[in-house]
């Protein structure tokens, strides 16, 4: 009777552990930016092409955007006087980097995801950035979690004014 009752509560504790996680576990698809981006705007972004990568003091970017994106850079935007189309979206993910312990030379790896800042191609949206909303979310590693970020992403569309003849975009199609 003693083993009958404690296999129910060993089995109810399991059951209750895996609830809990699936309740608490994050959908990084249901958050929301203040600019009213949402993350599951950008599903499949794990797999869009590369446009560019770049290095700063602090982490290493990967420039991904979506296949509406990349067709307009293979057609020559915005180098051709042609805005990016509607529906244009880009993801810059960003992580901390250490150098690699297994390379025989010294090269700087990914280490921890840092932020992803989205930017998406919708006028009727964001009329007054140029036709393009953003969007940045943290990553907080220790929580194991994404976080959309409270301060106004576009920075007031200062930053990206350098590059308007560009359509506000920094990172040119790299030659592959």
């Amino acid at each position: 009777m003693k083993r009958n009752a404690l296999s129910r509560i060993a089995a109810a504790m399991a059951v209750l552990a895996v609830v809990a996680t699936a309740a608490y576990a994050q959908d990084k698809y249901a958050l929301k930016a203040p600019s009213g981006i949402a993350f599951s705007d950008f599903k499949g972004y794990e797999d869009w092409a590369v446009v560019s990568s770049a290095r700063t003091d602090e982490v290493l970017k990967v420039i991904v955007a979506n296949p509406t994106m990349i067709n307009a850079y293979k057609a020559g935007a915005p180098g051709n006087g042609q805005a990016f189309p509607e529906g244009s979206k880009v993801a810059k993910l960003q992580w901390s980097f250490k150098k690699s312990t297994e390379a025989p030379f010294a090269v700087d790896v990914p280490d921890a995801p840092t932020q992803a800042f989205l930017m998406e191609k919708d006028s009727k949206r964001f009329p007054s950035t140029g036709g393009w909303g953003y969007a940045l979310f943290n990553h907080d590693v220790a929580a194991g979690r994404i976080v959309a970020d409270a301060a106004p992403a576009d920075c007031g569309n200062v930053c990206h004014v350098a590059v308007k003849r560009k359509d506000y975009i920094f990172h040119p199609y790299e030659t592959r």
